[in-house]
């Protein structure tokens, strides 16, 4: 099994960007395609399923915060030391992020399980609905485990400066996922008919496969686990370096969940079929915006290497590229939703008042992209170069200052098309104000 690990202290910054890009593009274009196929399948079984699934929305993105966050801690402290520090130590980093992976999903399996009726009835869950989450989420909690630890893993391959593995292993999930989903929802040939919990049980089939491929990497191939941690002040010290990027990293991406669980408790007041909508353009989103939050992981490893070595001038061009490139890409993303908006919408149902509320969904968020991505090109970047905190408190007022507030005036004035009007308004002020600043904090830091 051969190494790809790469420097990227010198050489061509377009082509090391985009060749650490196009693997990730690929590996999160199969996870997107991953939650569209569950929801183009679930949307097959009735508006009921399909709103079950976006009320889990929320509860799985929390889920996901966390994993991403101490997988973009671990990221960050690897892509700063990988080129400075011996494998020996690399490889105690490592393990030590995974073991604190596994402590973290121990304690929010337990809680999940315990605190699914309580959590769905404050997210505005109607008693209908309610069975039909309770019936997924019950599977998908179990699969925690399959989630949590592969992203940590990918997250250490990748910054060793190899993006291609992980992003085969996210195709291969995905590929999974495809096949076994019809055959478990509908029950063809051999197969039960299990409706939602067979979407539930698809995916945690497909994410066990993940596990299984990336512990053989960093096991056979990278050498970067042991069952061996040092001692406990060791593990600590890792944790804490760890946890000072992934607590605000983490608390970041966590606003987004529990701000989205707020306004969908606004939009569930417009009925079902608009939290219906809700779930299926926040997913047709991450598909369009995928590309963008590739090119924002490589800038953590690209930035983490680059400021090892002082190597400012390299990343301020890739901070140049990165910027034309995300506002060329959401206005070519706005305009093929201005055109194809609504024949989208109705792959994923046949619903027409679901397909309306999508489709003005497009029509307003849809020229906020470039702005979202600036977003998220700048928590990315705020993380490689070891500043955290700005990323968290942008997210904050992005999500909690401007979005929810205005989200729930908007529904008021406007009714819910307000709702989507205050997450335009969020994104160009937070997009244009956190590249600003992270210019700024970057010419502090090569100052000094």
């Amino acid at each position: 099994m051969k190494k790809r690990n790469k420097n990227l202290i010198e050489g061509n910054i377009k082509k090391q960007l985009f060749d650490l890009a196009w693997p990730m593009l690929l590996g999160m274009m199969g996870m997107v395609i991953f939650n569209l196929v569950d929801t183009y399948f679930v949307g097959r079984l009735g508006v009921q399923q399909l709103a079950a699934m976006s009320f889990s929305f929320p509860i799985i993105m929390f889920i996901n915060s966390l994993s991403q966050g101490i997988g973009i801690g671990t990221s960050s402290l690897i892509s700063r030391n990988i080129i400075t520090t011996s494998r020996k130590n690399i490889k105690m980093m490592a393990s030590r992020a995974i073991l604190l992976g596994v402590i973290v999903v121990v304690i929010f399996v337990i809680v999940g399980l315990l605190t699914i009726r309580p959590t769905f009835i404050a997210l505005g869950a109607e008693k209908d609905i309610l069975k039909y989450i309770f019936d997924y989420m019950n599977i998908w909690y179990l699969g925690v485990p399959f989630v949590v630890i592969p992203m940590i893993g990918n997250n250490i391959v990748r910054a060793t400066g190899d993006t291609f593995t992980p992003g085969m292993l996210m195709v291969s999930s995905g590929i999974v996922n495809i096949i076994l989903d019809p055959l478990l929802i509908f029950g063809y040939g051999p197969f039960p008919e299990m409706g939602i919990k067979g979407a539930a049980l698809a995916t945690v089939i497909a994410r066990s496969t993940s596990l299984v491929f990336i512990l053989i990497v960093l096991i056979k191939r990278e050498k970067l686990l042991t069952i061996y941690f040092g001692r406990l002040k060791d593990i600590f010290s890792t944790w804490k370096n760890v946890i000072y990027i992934a607590g605000p990293a983490s608390l970041g991406m966590l606003i987004t969940p529990i701000s989205i669980g707020f306004i969908t408790k606004i939009i569930a007041g417009f009925g079902k079929e608009a939290v219906a909508a809700f779930g299926v353009a926040s997913r047709i989103e991450m598909f369009a915006l995928m590309v963008i939050a590739s090119l924002g992981s490589v800038l953590i490893i690209f930035i983490g290497q680059n400021i090892s070595k002082q190597k400012f001038k390299r990343i301020f061009k890739s901070l140049n590229y990165a910027l034309k490139f995300s506002m060329i890409w959401g206005t070519l993303v706005f305009i093929i939703l201005l055109f194809f908006g609504q024949a989208i919408a109705s792959i994923f149902t046949d619903d027409l008042a679901v397909i309306e509320i999508t489709k003005k969904y497009f029509y307003i968020m849809g020229a906020s992209y470039g702005f979202q991505g600036l977003v998220m090109l700048s928590t990315a970047s705020f993380n490689g170069i070891n500043k955290p905190y700005p990323s968290a408190i942008f997210s904050i007022i992005r999500m909690l200052v401007l979005y929810a507030p205005l989200a729930w005036l908007g529904s008021i004035i406007f009714g819910i098309y307000g709702v989507f009007w205050a997450g335009l308004i969020a994104n160009v002020i937070i997009g244009i104000l956190s590249f600003s600043v992270l210019h700024r904090t970057i010419k502090k830091v090569r100052d000094k």
